[in-house]
């Protein structure tokens, strides 16, 4: 009997478990796709602890697209205009170190960026981190999770003083009351949705209530669905603030005790009376009264959110105002209560551990703080000063700097900002003003690819072995269980070697994946997500564990390393924050609405998002057949008062324009968009589709705080095309 090798899968935050068996296995037929190309046969993991053996179509369909379309071999090629020609690995490497070098000795080290992805295992994002951060002096690392969490994560921090989500799947079967706002959980999350639909279908006592401008899946399941005007969230949410007060509905004693700045923020929802939030949000005054009602009257209120509230100009602001609410009724560090951020990628919790983003450091650190860069400095053995301590570029600010010429070389891996970043025309156009790009990815072609100088093929899921965490701060190891294609590499490898070609051999000796890991966990030790009594020997053995896990933990064994484990689900159980004195704090907002607003000119609401089958801009699901045949084609959703004005009829092609572009549209006509308002799904670049790409049309303003881009929503006209 051959065993299952027990893993997690590649694609969103909920980080379920799978198990893998080979295609062929003794006394049964080759297991193929349905281009009788053998395939490896995923099932759910019933043994871990997230998923309990669920598994959505993505990740049983996710081994289809291992052998399709891969980058197998190094290419080069000295212009965009030239083709690529496949070269050794010494030579691709040799191009990077010399570009590094000339860069770093001609324009400095902030002329080198790189820009990674939510998709990176901890060893890959602590290379690159060490690399760039520690070695070459520029701390312009950032990853496409700037698209996805940065506003969670400045939320958490400013409110509690560290990231990290307070809570646990085990919550979903405990609360009294879930409050999802901005998150389409039934598809882009569908194994926590279900288990929540699950108690809450059991529990007739139990709520749910669900705010989205559209009728998703997800709010078809609700008691409540609020169908708020786009960007009035911080108007609706500080009007339940208004009416817990006027109720009396708020935990005195928790605010007085365990929180600050509560007068200033009661100095601002007092100007959020029931009328006005009704009429700014779009909604019967009952509807505002009735959603009050319900976490007012619950014991324990679980929020959970995703990108439409993270990806505002106001985004760090909504999410705060979401928590603020949490800490008026004390609905925070217990079970089945608390404010519950969907992580969106399937490693995007472990980058911010391992310093994924231009504006931290491994074990949630901060770049700004000088006292953690001198112990950045002193753990990787640098000079006092080498790391300095302000945030590096953004992903779009990369972009901006290929436009004036600042950057003399950019780095992308695993993801494709051809296709996913704002202002799309604007970033395609620097892309392509680049003097020298190295792009890293497991598939061939990409969008990104054809803005590239030299390609470099990556080693992806079950070719490589490494850690992930998931959104309940789980931790799971990815073992390796088939060889890469070719010649492709693990990215951490392929990091480590060019350390080295650098010169700094010592630093970056790493034989194997679990050395690098050794050495991160480290990094973490007496931090707030202190993994530093865990390894990949531990991991494999005993199974996915809970951070924080501290050293101090690995002479625990059976049931008593289980007990440890159960007390470990939550963070803040004794209403302890990580603020200097210990309380959370309160945000006072006012609502700003949206960045850029409908006017006579460009009428409508645009908001974009993700479809269950597919993941991102494609890569790896446009090649899957299941998938495709489930989501052929993109679509415009309008609402039929709308369509009968326009003399829109079901399929027409549709012409969407904003300020900064255009882009085409079959039309589906449906009551589940509100007037005024269409939605498209953001899945589809120039490979899979012509001229309908959602990110031609939305813009690059972002959250001053977060600096995640407000995709969520812009203007546009919408019309017949002609």
């Amino acid at each position: 009997m051959i065993n299952a090798t027990k893993t997690l899968c590649p694609y969103c935050g909920v980080g379920c478990g799978l198990e893998v068996l080979p295609p062929a296995q003794p006394g049964k037929p080759v297991n193929r796709d349905s281009e009788g190309t053998p395939i490896w046969q995923v099932r759910g993991d019933r043994t871990h602890p997230s998923s309990l053996g669920k598994v959505c179509v993505k990740g049983a369909t996710v081994s289809e697209s291992l052998d399709k379309s891969r980058l197998k071999y190094p290419m080069m090629r000295e212009s965009l205009e030239k083709p690529f020609r496949r070269v050794s690995w010494h030579e691709a490497i040799d191009a990077i170190v010399q570009r590094i070098q000339t860069v770093r000795s001609t324009q400095g080290p902030d002329a080198i960026c790189m820009y990674g992805s939510g998709q990176f295992q901890i060893e890959d994002y602590y290379t690159i981190e060490k690399l760039f951060t520690g070695f070459l002096g520029t701390n312009n690392f950032d990853s496409n999770s700037r698209l996805c969490m940065s506003s969670a994560v400045a939320a958490y921090t400013q409110s509690f003083g560290s990231d990290g989500p307070p809570c646990c799947y085990e919550d979903l079967e405990l609360t009294d009351c879930a409050f999802l706002i901005g998150s389409n959980a039934a598809e882009c999350h569908p194994i926590v949705f279900n288990r929540l639909r699950v108690h809450h279908k059991k529990n007739r006592k139990v709520k749910m209530i669900v705010v989205d401008p559209r009728k998703t899946q997800t709010a078809a399941a609700a008691d409540l669905h609020l169908a708020i005007k786009p960007g009035s969230d911080i108007d609706l949410l500080n009007g339940m603030a208004y009416l817990f007060m006027r109720w009396g509905r708020i935990d005195t004693i928790f605010i007085d005790e365990c929180t600050q700045n509560f007068s200033a923020y009661a100095e601002v929802i007092r100007h959020y009376p029931p009328e006005l939030v009704a009429r700014n949000c779009g909604i019967a005054m009952d509807e505002l009264e009735k959603a009050a009602r319900y976490w007012a009257e619950s014991k324990r209120v679980l929020s959970l959110w995703s990108m439409g509230m993270n990806q505002s100009s106001e985004g760090t602001a909504k999410v705060r105002t979401l928590i603020n609410l949490h800490l008026m009724t004390g609905d925070i560090g217990k079970p089945g209560a608390g404010p519950f951020s969907l992580t969106g990628q399937p490693n995007a919790m472990g980058g911010r551990e391992a310093g994924g983003l231009c504006n931290i450091l491994p074990g949630y650190r901060v770049m700004t703080n000088p006292h953690h860069c001198a112990e950045m400095e002193q753990f990787w053995g640098r000079p006092e000063g080498s790391i300095r301590s302000q945030r590096g570029l953004t992903g779009l600010e990369m972009m901006r700097g290929l436009e004036t010429g600042e950057v003399g070389l950019l780095w992308i891996a695993a993801t494709n900002p051809a296709v996913s970043l704002p202002d799309l025309k604007r970033t395609q156009a620097a892309l392509k003003r680049s003097p020298f790009t190295v792009y890293q990815d497991a598939y061939y072609p990409t969008e990104t690819a054809a803005y590239a100088h030299i390609l470099l093929p990556a080693a992806q899921w079950s070719e490589k072995t490494g850690v992930m965490t998931n959104s309940e701060r789980v931790v799971t190891l990815c073992p390796q269980f088939r060889d890469p294609p070719g010649e492709a590499r693990a990215d951490w490898e392929i990091f480590a070697e060019v350390g080295r070609r650098l010169g700094f051999e010592a630093a970056f000796s790493f034989q194997t994946s679990a050395e690098v890991y050794a050495e991160f966990v480290k990094v973490t030790a007496n931090r707030p997500c202190d993994t530093s009594g865990l390894s990949h020997e531990k991991l494999r053995i005993y199974g996915p564990l809970q951070w924080p896990y501290p050293d101090a933990w690995p002479c625990l064994e059976g049931e008593e390393l289980a007990q440890q484990n159960r007390t470990n689900k939550r963070l803040y159980t004794d209403f302890r924050f990580k603020t200097p004195d210990g309380r959370a704090r309160f945000a006072a907002y006012h609502s700003k609405g949206l960045a850029e607003p409908p006017d006579a000119a460009y009428p409508f609401v645009l908001t974009t998002g993700r479809l269950y089958g597919h993941w991102h801009t494609q890569t790896r699901t446009g090649r899957i057949a299941k998938i495709q045949k489930m989501h052929p084609d993109p679509f415009l959703e309008i609402h039929p008062q709308d369509a009968a004005k326009l003399n829109i009829e079901e399929n027409t092609l549709i012409e969407v324009r904003s300020r900064r572009g255009k882009a085409y549209f079959p039309a589906k006509i449906t009551k589940a968009i509100p007037p005024g308002t269409v939605f498209v799904p953001m899945h589809w670049g120039a490979l899979w589709a012509d001229d309908a790409e959602a990110n031609a049309l939305t813009h690059s303003t972002a959250c001053p705080t977060s600096l995640q881009p407000e995709l969520k929503a812009c203007a546009v006209q919408v019309s017949v095309a002609s």
